[in-house]
């Protein structure tokens, strides 16, 4: 017989804890994992072997436009995936963007390169890349709404910050997998420097050794349960037959708020990757010049582009360290906007990023002393990675609270996708750009990243508080119901 006290036991929840944050982060980690171990190819090998163009800047830029054509596929993904997300479930289209992700990342590390099949080496690669992208789109926006539709009330913002722990787990692993790799070959030239056999076979392992990160991803996303939140929308008859034709009519301005809102978080996470570390690891004037007369090639100062002049190795292990912040900001930034609300957070730190912005060229030109510059460089990279989690780590929450249950992937993905077209997959190709105009000076892309942010002050401005909407009755169903 049962007792009283086990009859008013409250149930189980079809998604234990550990179960939902291993879900949403596992996922998020291999999808910044692909993404840095792409980003660092662009940087180290993509201009060498898939763009060989005779000119480093040229082969620089076509290498990060290929990097940036993901982001134009990645609408399109989210249109699609949202589209399934919202109609059919959240599990399923998790395990089908973390699948296609998998295996287009796989089939980049078989790639024949130019100097084997041409041009094509080129196009196959932008193909993958774009498969990348489509993925993508759906990827991130089904990991937060497992994280927050099964979060306990009042730690919403705390459980969104677990697929957005992703992206430094990711940026770690994969660039710790690079490290590992350029170490264990020989290395005629020193230990910070590409050896011949990287160039040949190395770089090709981090891409093929996503599949087993995928295999352990598909195996703990497929034990997943279909969130409360979304059944119950579906038993209230709230699930639209067209849920792009709902959010667009119902909920525009939304989406435009969310994009923008995104907007400098994408151009600071881009920058304080990409760019720092083409900009990081390119030899200065003097040691470009040093490295012609030493082989004997021509040398055209005029032209060139300098950096800062560390080698690979050191500036990635530099890097590293700033991600370590960038994890522990992000896991802080959740319970503090539970705590104070999403909006008075975002726009402090967006305040920060702005003024951070102007100071580029105090902290990233080189100095007399090589030691102080490095002190200079890897402060730059913690303030960046600092407020990279303060301004990432609350996303998890406030793009999806935007939206009711029914179009909630739907609007959350596009926002987060056509945001990436704004400032990710520009923000690496402008910055490059700024930085050969300013004759290797910094200080342009910092500009262009303070006025990134002040777009986004400005939409943190205009959009409402979402600390305390409830998911159970914003399903969505008064909205919608003429769709």
């Amino acid at each position: 017989m049962t007792s009283p006290t086990t009859a008013a036991a409250p149930a189980a929840p079809a998604n234990p804890r550990s179960r939902v944050i291993l879900a949403s982060l596992v996922g998020t980690t291999i999808e910044f994992y692909d993404f840095y171990v792409y980003a660092t190819a662009a940087v180290l090998v993509f201009p060498l072997l898939f763009f060989p163009t005779g000119n480093d800047t040229t082969s620089l830029l076509l290498s990060f436009s290929v990097f940036g054509a993901a982001m134009v596929a990645r609408p399109l993904g989210a249109v699609v995936f949202g589209h399934f997300g919202d109609r059919f479930g959240r599990k399923a289209t998790l395990v089908a963007s973390l699948l296609t992700m998998g295996v287009a990342t796989f089939l980049i590390g078989c790639l024949p390169t130019y100097n084997e099949i041409g041009v094509w080496a080129a196009v196959l690669l932008l193909v993958l890349r774009l498969a990348q992208g489509f993925a993508l789109g759906g990827e991130w926006s089904g990991a937060a709404l497992v994280a927050t539709e099964n979060a306990p009330a009042g730690k919403r913002a705390w459980y969104g910050t677990f697929p957005q722990l992703g992206a430094p787990l990711g940026f770690i692993i994969a660039n710790s997998v690079f490290l590992a790799i350029n170490f264990l070959l020989p290395h005629p030239d020193g230990a910070a420097q590409r050896s011949e056999e990287f160039l040949a076979w190395g770089w090709r392992v981090p891409f093929l050794f996503s599949a087993v990160m995928v295999i352990i991803g598909l195996w703990v996303r497929l034990r997943l349960v279909e969130s409360e939140t979304f059944v119950k929308a579906e038993k209230k008859g709230a699930i639209r037959k067209f849920p792009l034709g709902a959010v667009i009519r119902h909920h525009w301005w939304h989406l435009i708020l969310g994009t923008f809102i995104m907007l400098a978080t994408y151009v600071l996470f881009y920058l304080m990757t990409n760019f720092t570390l083409a900009y990081g690891t390119k030899a200065t004037l003097a040691g470009a010049e040093a490295a012609a007369d030493a082989s004997g090639t021509a040398f055209d100062a005029a032209t060139y582009v300098p950096g800062l002049g560390f080698g690979y190795t050191d500036f990635v292990i530099m890097q590293i360290v700033g991600v370590v912040f960038f994890g522990i900001f992000t896991l802080l930034s959740g319970p503090i906007a539970d705590a104070i609300g999403r909006r008075r957070l975002l726009l402090w730190v967006t305040g920060l990023i702005i003024v951070f912005g102007l100071t580029f060229n105090v902290f990233l030109l080189p100095q007399v002393d090589p030691k102080f510059t490095g002190a200079l460089v890897q402060a730059f990279l913690v303030f960046g990675f600092m407020l990279m989690g303060s301004t990432f780590g609350p996303m998890g929450a406030v793009l999806p609270e935007l939206f009711p249950t029914n179009v909630r992937y739907s609007g959350s993905a596009i926002s987060y996708n056509v945001s990436s077209i704004l400032g990710a997959a520009l923000a690496p190709i402008v910055a490059v750009w700024l930085w050969a105009s300013a004759g290797g000076s910094p200080v342009l892309v910092g500009l262009y990243l303070s006025a990134m942010s002040v777009l986004t002050f400005i939409a943190v401005l205009l959009a409402p508080e979402t600390k305390d909407i409830d998911y159970d009755a914003d399903l969505g169903v008064g909205a919608t119901g003429s769709l």
